[in-house]
């Protein structure tokens, strides 16, 4: 199909002469032929269009001028909208709506907010700028002082340069263009000269008078990032590095539309009231003491009944299945490690290895340098010790303390184990980011032939985790490997059997999956389950992974029903991934509201007045008795205060008991949002609280709702 289309592309590119009719089109009036490309578009037709045309008009042609497209993809790949096609292909619009659309505009989004400082502040040094899950940062160096308060004066800035409407373009230059438009930033070349090959060069974006290093794509025109909003200013350090200079970070949001915009502003404030940090103190759920450490939670009374209800009630489940529960030491030595991989692969995140006390007063007696005792240890020179950072080389010295027979697979082996990582401070956060968790970890050891259905039991406790919270909003999502990273260890065969294993178990499934690469662990692929929780943010939580590499660095064997030796092959999965970022998880997920089989206290038992001190007495010991955790306020404050005290702490249930209820054996049921149910016989809500709890409903249903 060729179609005559005279478009004028959008207000600040050049038009060009983009679609021709039949094969050939003069030029100035002569009978110049114009070379002519085949585009296919997204419904699978083919047009044809004169060479040189730009991706944005075709875009125009598909979707329309009022389109909501701000890139496209060509054969598959992002561009901008202002890429000259000049030859055969196919294009569709990245509409702003889209996971890759919203992406492309929070990282524009972040050049305009560079844009913005350094017009305000010309001092201050932009060095990197990424799009982030919930938006977009820039880290900017010399900007001294800068606050909350300054954070209107610079969106207002961004306003004001989207409103110009201008024109971001896409500019190839030399490794020497590129050392002098950046010779004033030192940041800007570090990176130049770490990230790019001698000669290769690479490409700025400009808007107006400004430009910043940048592969893209962006947007074609600020007008396309009116809808943005900066939300908060911390700290950061260069490269992530606490010993270089320390930067100012400053965050945004942005959205295709002014409606979007406000949704997402919304969302955030409720967030806000969610914020585990701040209702894991009002519910005295847990606490970090800056005397115990950063990132090292100590969880209080009520905050280790909602950890223990969990444990206890995976663990049902793991009996079930045919679990066996060990316990593993805190540290190991350093050569376990090294020889799991654990160690070097994951140093940065660990904390530094221990060297014996002895070992230690020798060096120290000959003068060891602290560079070269850590270039000791990480040649092997000496042993150490090291805060355990997985437990899966504690499992498999467990597997490999007696013979194993394939009567013996599979073998099942799961721990609640704490281990330690080391996060950097300015990424430790309440619960969700810590630098030392616990994990319901698990190590499956099994048969090639018994892989699938192990995997579809390690998947069947994630399932039966999020069905009794209410989670049923998740996708899946395979980690594989990155094909151009050398991070991975182990044969490329055993790669392919342990990434097939994942893809068949995703696909049994009734949800979305999807691959991922650069996604797995250096040992194997895994399957991770991605939650949305009530207010549509994603967090990844349970986890399982096949593994055919440690058993090979281990040695591990087992004697087949041949009479030879076999590999047996590893599983690791984790259902709550840690019990720290699961609780923060549930307490944002419930806004502090847990179900009743988890709420710390479930009962409040309040009396009216002292009258009912003796009868009220009489009901929480009988809650007691029944397992039920109640409270009894029988104290001298009024109802109402009474009330308003006990409401901060979300129990299930209070019971309101006044003289009515104490003459006939009742209890007045109070919800959480206020509806009452009264006059209700004790041992009935005894008998409806207990079956609520044992059959674990998401939510507490003893007080029907008020019609409206």
């Amino acid at each position: 199909m060729v179609i005559l289309l005279n478009v004028q592309y959008l207000n600040n590119f050049n038009p060009s002469i983009v679609k021709v009719k039949g094969e050939s089109a003069p030029e100035g009036g002569g009978g110049t032929s114009m070379s002519m490309i085949s585009v296919t578009l997204p419904d699978g037709s083919v047009n044809e269009y004169a060479s040189g045309i730009t991706a944005g008009e075709i875009v125009i042609d598909i979707e329309g001028r009022k389109h909501d497209c701000i890139a496209a993809l060509v054969d598959g790949q992002q561009k901008d909208f202002s890429s000259t096609l000049d030859s055969d292909c196919s294009v569709e619009g990245i509409s702003g709506f889209t996971d890759d659309g919203i992406h492309i505009l929070r990282h524009s989004a972040a050049h305009l907010l560079a844009q913005a400082v350094t017009s305000l502040y010309p001092n201050a040094k932009p060095t990197i700028g990424p799009a982030i899950d919930r938006g977009f940062y820039y880290d900017f160096a010399d900007l001294e002082e800068f606050g909350e308060s300054e954070l209107k004066v610079v969106q207002k800035k961004m306003h004001e340069i989207a409103r110009r409407n201008l024109t971001v373009e896409r500019v190839k230059c030399t490794d020497s263009e590129l050392n002098e438009l950046f010779s004033a930033n030192p940041y800007k070349i570090e990176i130049i000269n770490d990230k790019l090959e001698d000669g290769a060069g690479s490409t700025i974006y400009r808007q107006g008078d400004w430009y910043d290093l940048c592969l893209g794509p962006h947007v074609h025109s600020t007008a396309k990032l009116m809808h943005v909003r900066l939300t908060s200013v911390s700290s950061a350090f260069w490269r992530g590095d606490q010993s270089r200079e320390r930067l100012t970070r400053i965050y945004g949001i942005v959205e295709p539309t002014k409606d979007a915009l406000k949704a997402t502003m919304s969302a955030i404030e409720e967030a806000k009231k969610r914020d585990h940090r701040k209702l894991g103190k009002d519910l005295q759920l847990f606490h970090v003491d800056e005397d115990v450490g950063q990132g090292l939670i100590l969880w209080t009374p009520r905050g280790a009944v909602v950890r223990t209800c969990l444990q206890d009630f995976i663990s049902e489940h793991l009996k079930r299945q045919g679990y066996h529960q060990v316990y593993t030491p805190h540290i190991g030595k350093l050569d376990l490690y090294r020889k799991s991989g654990h160690f070097p692969y994951y140093q940065d995140s660990q904390y530094p290895p221990l060297v014996e006390k002895d070992m230690m007063a020798k060096l120290s007696d000959e003068g060891c340098t602290c560079g070269e005792l850590s270039n000791m240890m990480a040649a092997g020179d000496i042993e150490g010790y090291m805060l355990k950072p997985m437990n899966c080389p504690h499992h498999i010295k467990i597997y490999a303390s007696q013979a194993r027979s394939y009567r013996d697979l599979p073998l099942r082996l799961a721990e609640f184990g704490t281990v330690y990582r080391w996060e950097q401070s300015g990424e430790i956060s309440g619960l969700t980011r810590v630098r030392g968790f616990t994990q319901d970890d698990a190590h499956l050891f099994v048969t090639e032939d018994q892989i699938a259905n192990e995997v579809l039991g390690c998947i069947e406790l994630v399932q039966v985790i999020f069905e009794a919270l209410g989670m049923s909003d998740y996708r899946v999502r395979v980690g594989l490997r990155d094909p151009d990273s050398s991070k991975y260890v182990g044969a490329s065969e055993k790669w392919d059997l342990a990434e097939d294993a994942c893809r068949q178990a995703a696909s049994s499934l009734d949800v979305n999956w999807s691959e991922e690469p650069g996604e797995a662990a250096f040992y194997g692929p895994k399957i991770d389950f991605v939650v949305k929780d009530v207010i549509g943010r994603e967090w990844q939580l349970g986890t399982v992974q096949v593994d055919y590499n440690l058993p090979e660095r281990f040695d591990l064997q087992y004697k087949g029903s041949d009479g030879e030796m076999h590999r047996p092959v590893m599983i690791h999965r984790a259902p709550f991934g840690s019990m720290e970022r699961f609780c923060g998880v549930l307490i944002e997920h419930f806004a502090g509201k847990f179900p009743t089989w988890l709420a710390p206290t479930q009962v409040h038992v309040l009396t009216i007045s002292e009258k009912q001190v003796e009868y009220g007495r009489e009901v929480a010991a009988k809650l007691k008795a029944a397992g039920i955790r109640a409270d009894l306020d029988d104290g001298d404050h009024t109802i109402g205060k009474k009330i308003r005290m006990h409401r901060k702490f979300q129990p299930a249930y209070m019971l309101i008991l006044g003289d009515d209820e104490t003459e006939n054996n009742t209890v007045s049921i109070r919800a959480r949002n206020g509806d009452q149910r009264a006059g209700v016989e004790f041992n009935l809500f005894l008998d409806e609280l207990l079956n609520e709890i044992n059959t674990k409903k998401a939510i507490p249903s003893l007080v029907p709702a008020k019609e409206e």
